[in-house]
């Protein structure tokens, strides 16, 4: 419905019904706008019925597209309005250029350092009283043993 327009001249007032069609947005939100934007002046004849000019209508249409369109919120419009009374959205801040990835040193496997000796020796497994009982308690043992074996290969491995 953008652009919908009646057979009005382009310089005649508009009635909120009429504007909030052609912007694509329910009456209140432009009511809401009037309280945030002081810049939004429409007239008001009796009765409070409002029409709103065409540089109402333009800078209204500026204010939509900065919020729907471009992100901005309620506050940032404002800021730009008070700051420079821009209608035109401000060119985004050109991004400063990455950075160069520093060059990555080759990975070097370092030698690995062996564990510090615990403060006591750990409890055979079989003295454990809850191992005792266990019905799989075969192939535990076996993969203990074979555990112990690697452990032994790594072992000689680091020196």
């Amino acid at each position: 419905m953008v652009g919908r327009r009646s057979a009005k001249s382009a310089d005649a007032f508009r009635t909120i019904s009429e504007v909030a069609g052609d912007l694509e947005v329910p009456q209140h939100v432009l009511r809401f706008w009037e309280t945030r934007f002081a810049q939004i002046k429409p007239l008001k004849r009796a009765g409070g019925r409002r029409y709103y000019r065409p540089e109402d209508i333009e800078l209204l249409r500026r204010i939509r597209e900065l919020l729907y369109k471009h992100g901005y919120t309620i506050k940032g419009v404002q800021r730009l309005l008070k700051d420079n009374g821009l209608i035109e959205v401000p060119a985004p801040a050109a991004a400063p250029a990455p950075a160069p990835a520093p060059a990555l040193a080759p990975i070097v496997a370092a030698p690995m350092a062996a564990p510090a000796a615990p403060n006591r020796a750990p409890a055979p497994i079989n003295d454990l009283p809850l191992f005792a009982k266990m019905p799989d308690r075969p192939a535990i043992m076996a993969a203990i043993e074979e555990l112990e074996a690697l452990k032994k290969l790594l072992h000689g491995r680091r020196k």
